[in-house]
């Protein structure tokens, strides 16, 4: 009987010994380099990689979006006769996207950061307050009295949690990417690689964050202060002078992607939410709106008869009746009023239609592609100064654009990496892509025309002026004293308003019938005008595995 004690004791000794072992093993391997068997992360130097990395953190108002496969553009109806939305099967990856659209106090501070950092009283600064300000007048109508949302609905705290309006395309994607500064800054500094307080205190027009200059040259940012950009307080090297890697970098896996507006796939994907009708790998039915049902009202006990979205119900009728069935917004809402659908999106159908990323085309071009599909690809790269390093956008160096309706817009800011369309020399024997500029890829282009002599030996016979989209083209110039002569295309001979300057919005609106308020509907308008029925919300892309969620038959 003693014998067996001290034989069990070996044993369970030796299994501890085992397991302890093992265990080691396994922390020590995640440290060590599989390929060349280096340490990495080691104190001295030498490669540095976030190890112990687990998953993306959902960034600030966003929510995650299961990407998967779904029919693009299925309608109930086609009474305006477009036929722009033929059903197609699309697979989007899985991604971020706003709670809820923009709001105007979310916009409020970013025009607030914008006047601080770039005072509009210095007149080489004045163009970048006024160009990011919503254009509050599109709430004025000729037969109508609406001066009090033109005076009140962006700044009076009664409208902060109402969607913004009143926002061209262009605006909406520069807020997206200051957005994505503002929140890369936050981390850093709580991770220490950025002053305390520097995002208020030492931020100036030449010395700010921008996410593309820190990981391009740490040491550039903030106009190069060495005071507000620090070495890290968690980095192993911080405390070695002679040290390199000591700045957060992509391998860090701090730094989130950038925001930005969703692509039309994914916003529909979106709305949609079919994931609200799965069972197993099949959809039960179809939807013709965000929420379950063909109706816009509500059939639950609680809420029956209420409806689901704020939108133009019949003529004259943008509420419904007062004190019953009514739909309790005139015009916008504030965000959340009305239930999320199966995504936790909220006002994915009326309060605003919303800008999405793509250049508006009237088909889709599943067969080209069908994983991800956007319209709108100017693929650009950074512009190489002399000393053979990216260059930084001074004060001095500052681009705008004057858009068709003579407003003036910044294309960059003091700070920001100077870019510059891609060359030949760039996609010299590339086969996925062979230009910088693929907004009117396969359809717009000279060889999608009718008037192209495909496959000819010379250009003889190429009609170049038939253009398959013949727009409008308004021109804006300066005359020889620096005066704006805006002249309108006044030609009765345009076939289309369809250009490669306009964008697609989708949703329906406080503005819009229900018909609209299908997710599959589409339309376009111009990238640089704004209306009071147009808003927008940001997306962001999602590294990583497709979903952090394991299903019962995945588990092993």
């Amino acid at each position: 009987m003693k014998i067996n004690k001290i034989t069990a004791f070996k044993l369970l000794l030796a299994v501890t010994v085992a397991v302890g072992y093992t265990s080691c093993s396994k922390k020590g391997s995640g440290n060590t380099s599989s390929a060349t068997g280096w340490k990495i992360n080691d104190k001295k130097g030498g490669f540095q990689h976030n190890s112990n990395y687990k998953q993306q953190e959902p960034a600030p108002g966003l929510v995650e979006v299961e990407g998967g496969t779904f029919t693009m553009g299925r309608v109930q109806d086609d009474v305006m006769h477009d036929w722009n939305n033929t059903p197609n099967q699309q697979h989007v990856q899985s991604f971020y996207m706003d709670e809820t659209e923009v709001t105007n106090v979310m916009y409020m501070e970013y025009l607030d950061w914008l006047k601080r950092v770039y005072p509009p009283t210095e007149e080489n600064y004045r163009n970048i307050y006024v160009g990011a300000l919503p254009d509050t007048l599109v709430w004025r109508s000729a037969l109508g009295y609406n001066e009090t949302m033109t005076n009140n609905y962006l700044r009076h705290p009664a409208y902060a949690n109402y969607p913004v309006v009143g926002v061209n395309w262009i605006q909406a994607v520069e807020f997206c990417d200051w957005r994505t500064n503002r929140v890369n800054e936050s981390i850093l500094e709580k991770e220490g690689y950025l002053k305390r307080d520097a995002k208020i205190l030492d931020v100036t027009a030449e010395n700010n964050f921008d996410t593309e200059t820190y990981l391009e040259s740490p040491t550039k940012a903030y106009g190069g202060n060495e005071e507000v950009v620090l070495r890290g307080r968690n980095n192993k090297l911080a405390g070695d002078d002679e040290a390199t890697n000591v700045y957060a970098q992509r391998t860090s896996g701090l730094i989130s992607p950038e925001y930005r507006l969703p692509t039309e796939a994914e916003w529909e994907y979106a709305a949609v939410a079919l994931v609200g009708n799965r069972e197993y790998n099949i959809y039960r039915g179809s939807k013709k709106y965000p929420w379950k049902g063909q109706y816009t009202r509500s059939g639950k006990r609680q809420k029956r008869g209420d409806q689901l979205a704020n939108f133009k119900q019949g003529k004259g009728d943008y509420g419904g009746i007062a004190g019953w069935s009514d739909d309790n917004a005139d015009i916008t809402a504030p965000v959340k009023t009305y239930p999320p659908n199966d995504f936790g999106l909220y006002d994915m159908a009326g309060n605003v239609a919303e800008w999405v990323a793509d250049v508006y085309r009237p088909i889709i071009d599943d067969e080209a592609s069908d994983f991800n599909y956007y319209r709108g690809n100017v693929y650009m790269k950074n512009q190489i100064g002399e000393d053979g390093r990216a260059e930084i956008v001074t004060s001095e160096t500052i681009e705008y654009d004057t858009l068709s309706n003579g407003r003036i817009q910044y294309r960059n800011l003091p700070g920001q990496i100077a870019r510059t369309p891609i060359t030949e020399e760039d996609v010299y024997l590339r086969q996925n892509y062979t230009r910088s500029d693929n907004r009117n890829f396969r359809d717009g282009d000279r060889q999608s025309t009718r008037f192209y002599d495909y496959g000819g030996s010379s250009e003889e016979g190429v009609n170049t002026t038939g253009q398959m989209y013949d727009s409008p083209q308004h021109t804006v110039e300066t005359d020889s004293l620096g005066n704006m002569v805006r002249s309108w295309d006044k030609s009765n001979k345009r076939t289309t308003l369809i250009n490669d300057n306009v964008r697609v919005y989708k949703g329906g609106s406080w503005r819009d019938r229900a018909y609209w308020l299908d997710p599959a509907q589409r339309r376009y308008y111009p990238q640089d005008m704004a209306t009071d029925f147009i808003g927008f919300r940001c997306a962001m892309s999602k590294v990583g595995p497709k979903s952090t969620k394991k299903s019962a038959r995945h588990r092993g």
